[in-house]
């Protein structure tokens, strides 16, 4: 029973979803900040329960993937509509995340029909940094350096994503990253 909380976690994210869009469509910062800050904490809890429990799964990765993209896409609209005067200077970066992602989602679609789920590394702190970008834009205000910092680590992990997207030719999840991967091509184990 305890191996199924993961998934628990995360199909909780995904159905939280359509409240945090009502939330911002009803224009209720609060409750929207209070619910974002606990998903992101969830994305978080999630993978941590999972690999402690070795709870990890196809489903479990196709899942998070879901529950990732769609809770990337409402902190993004929910950001630009309580926080437009801050982010519209801005637009040019803070635009790069939903669109890098989007692309990224729409590759592993035609690529693999679903969407890709390889958690890599980088992947990873892209998640937190941008997590934490949001989290102090919601709690403490705007911070550029932040915002800046988090879309670069951002772009480096999409772009490592599109890279392993054209080197592996079926679905994979739970890849550590690049470097693995072309070391593994490369006839070499990890370490």
């Amino acid at each position: 029973m305890i191996q199924r909380l993961p998934n628990a976690i995360t199909i909780t994210r995904i159905a939280l979803i359509p409240v945090l869009v009502l939330l911002v469509l009803l224009r209720r910062e609060t409750p929207f900040t209070a619910i974002l800050i606990g998903s992101l904490l969830g994305d978080i809890l999630d993978g941590l329960l999972a690999r402690a429990l070795h709870a990890c799964s196809e489903l479990g990765a196709l899942l998070d993937s879901v529950a990732d993209t769609l809770l990337l896409f409402v902190a993004a609209y929910g950001a630009w509509i309580f926080h437009r005067a801050e982010l519209g200077a801005h637009l040019a970066g803070f635009a790069l995340v939903p669109a890098f992602w989007g692309l990224e989602n729409l590759a592993a679609l035609l690529r693999y029909r679903r969407l890709s789920s390889f958690h890599t590394y980088l992947s990873r702190a892209a998640a937190y940094a941008m997590g934490i970008f949001v989290g102090c834009l919601f709690c403490f205000g705007f911070h550029l350096w932040l915002m800046r910092l988090a879309i670069g680590i951002f772009v480096l992990a999409t772009g490592e994503e599109f890279a392993l997207l054209w080197l592996l030719p079926a679905w994979t999840a739970d890849v550590r990253g690049l470097w693995w991967v072309l070391r593994r091509r490369a006839g070499t184990t990890a370490p």
